[in-house]
């Protein structure tokens, strides 16, 4: 075996010097990658960071080189007796879905649990672990579903769709594309956003199990009188929206839709009800760290595009929004747009501030906007607009590179900075 990686720093070091003790062949740097590499190759399994178009791959290709992505690899070589997979994609809300439903399967004394772009290899879930695992909740990126020839999850999931990633996919054609391979083939059952215009158009003919912020008709989930209701399985009334411990609609959504997997793979209603009556969102996604002076200062981080910031925005009446980061190619007025009746004033910060400014000149003149240099002055300055009832939302709608390691960095120094408000002067 062969381990090729361009970088060479100290943590790749490490590794290498691991993969080295049990045979196999290691080289770093950008030499390591060059094409040549795939010539003696019976198979390359590729980090989902590569793109499709990197040579190294291409030249796979070219040579009839079978490419496969952890998650095939996983797939393929998973324990005995195999694990059933629930797959969870979408541009917005996987992670939240995908813990949403490894609840319910916790308590349903189901062994299993999440893996895959949640954080877990799926490696380690489905072909480590022992005890193997029986029901596993699996977050599907773009990126790793492109390089799945062969996934057939019991159920498969479709949150929404929205341009992302059109950077690495080349077209938006090509990320639904990957997206809906969620859906694997026809014995899958295909659970989608009935809501989504885009979803189902790309369903197409093919049957599945829909879900709506509307009443549901037969054979889906969705909302009537105040609650979640299940049309599809004859679970009938789940929870009210009142006693999800999350907000927005964009969550009661994501409720649904695990509700849906849920059901589908037979575990009890009763799991189902109890999970989403006791689940509290994850860090960095519309999470409270603080209240001072009446007004709360709220972290969603994990919104790192547009259509994820928008359905964060519409959560709340009276916004002080920061934002900006590294942009992915993306526009933001249709965002701004959307959800100029929320905002109260807008603090922006990183490399795109300057076009989320410009689409709030365009669409939202009389938004007050401030652009300052670093996040803690972002939250100063949005404490001095915000008023009593107001939310301080952190809601970047781009990547945190240009400032940061990463989203959770991002996050934790928000959390701080507003949570340093209630140590200063009142």
């Amino acid at each position: 075996m062969r381990v090729v990686d361009a970088q060479r720093g100290p943590d790749q070091q490490v590794i290498a010097a691991a993969l080295e003790s049990v045979g196999a062949r290691v080289d770093l740097g950008e030499a390591a990658v060059d094409a040549d590499r795939v010539a003696d190759s019976d198979l390359v399994v590729t980090s989902p960071g590569w793109r499709p178009d990197h040579p190294l791959l291409r030249a796979a290709a070219d040579r009839g080189v079978s490419v496969w992505g952890e998650v095939e690899l996983a797939w393929r070589e998973q324990s005995s007796p195999r694990a059933r997979w629930l797959g969870v994609t979408g541009t917005n809300g996987k992670t939240t879905t995908t813990e949403m439903l490894a609840a319910m399967i916790a308590v349903a004394g189901v062994r299993g649990g999440a893996a895959g772009n949640i954080g877990r290899p799926l490696v380690e879930a489905a072909c480590v672990d022992e005890p193997a695992a029986e029901l596993l909740a699996v977050e599907l990126s773009s990126f790793q579903l492109h390089w799945s020839e062969s996934v057939r999850p019991a159920a498969g999931a479709l949150l929404n769709l929205a341009d992302d990633h059109l950077d690495w996919h080349g077209s938006f054609a090509a990320y639904a594309e990957a997206k809906a391979k969620v859906w694997g083939d026809g014995s899958t059952i295909a659970v989608h956003n009935a809501d989504d215009a885009r979803v189902v158009r790309l369903l197409g003919d093919r049957p599945g199990v829909g879900f709506t912020l509307g009443p549901p008709s037969p054979g889906r989930l969705g909302v009537r009188h105040g609650a979640l209701v299940d049309e599809a399985f004859g679970a009938g009334r789940l929870v009210g929206v009142d006693e999800l411990r999350v907000s927005g609609e964009h969550n009661v959504a994501n409720a649904l839709a695990a509700a849906a997997l849920a059901l589908a793979a037979q575990l009890p209603a009763a799991a189902v009800r109890d999970a989403l009556r006791r689940f509290t969102a994850g860090a960095h996604r519309n999470a409270v760290v603080a209240e001072v002076g009446g007004v709360r200062y709220v972290d969603d981080s994990k919104a790192t595009n547009p259509h994820a910031a928008a359905a964060s925005l519409r959560a709340y009446p009276r916004v002080v929004w920061i934002a900006g980061g590294l942009n992915k190619g993306l526009g933001f007025d249709d965002l701004v747009r959307e959800t100029r009746a929320h905002l109260v004033a807008a603090v922006l910060i990183g490399r795109c501030a300057a076009e989320i400014h410009d689409a709030l000149r365009r669409h939202a003149p009389d938004v007050p906007v401030r652009t300052v240099a670093d996040l803690h002055t972002a939250v100063q300055a949005a404490r001095g607009v915000a008023q009593p009832g107001d939310v301080v939302l952190l809601a970047p709608a781009a990547a945190s590179m240009d400032m940061f390691r990463n989203y959770a960095e991002r996050g934790d120094v928000f959390a701080a900075a507003a949570q340093a408000l209630q140590e200063g002067p009142q």
